[in-house]
């Protein structure tokens, strides 16, 4: 059973319509996300903070890395390239920050805000190997741009 994005989507619109913090925006998100789909094993924010540096916001699940320099990892690299990062084994991806010893796959999205910066990325880590696809990739990017960007 694939993941029914278009009623993910509608919950998160109206859960968050008309709110303007954008903590409170990845809260929501980071919650309705996770218990979407039992492939999801960590589900959060990392925000951008200074320049080329990364801090952990609202997620759900065991803890994470509290800070990833631009330079680091999968969530450096989508931060750095403003690009997805869809990774289905991240042992063979250069300098992997292990925050979960559990994470097998990883899909990180940019976040982008009204005036086009990148605030922060949106991190899914699965502890099953080859979790996500260009689906999960577009559709979660969809509702983003919704939340942060519309």
């Amino acid at each position: 059973m694939s993941l029914d994005y278009t009623t993910l989507a509608k919950t998160i619109v109206a859960l968050t319509e008309g709110e303007t913090d954008e903590v409170a925006l990845m809260a929501t998100v980071a919650c309705e996300v996770h218990h979407s789909d039992d492939r999801f094993d960590w589900t959060g924010f990392y925000r951008v903070v200074a320049p080329e540096l990364l801090k952990i916001g609202p997620y759900q699940g065991g803890h994470g890395c509290l800070q990833i320099p631009f330079s680091r990892g999968v969530c450096g690299a989508a931060a750095r390239s403003g690009e997805v990062q869809l990774v289905p084994d991240v042992e063979a991806f250069p300098g992997h920050i292990a925050c979960a010893s559990s994470t097998r796959s990883e899909l990180v999205l940019p976040v982008w805000n009204k005036a086009g910066e990148v605030i922060g990325v949106f991190d899914i880590d699965s502890d099953q190997p080859d979790a996500f696809t260009q689906e999960d990739a577009d559709q979660l990017g969809a509702i983003l741009k919704q939340v942060f960007a519309a």
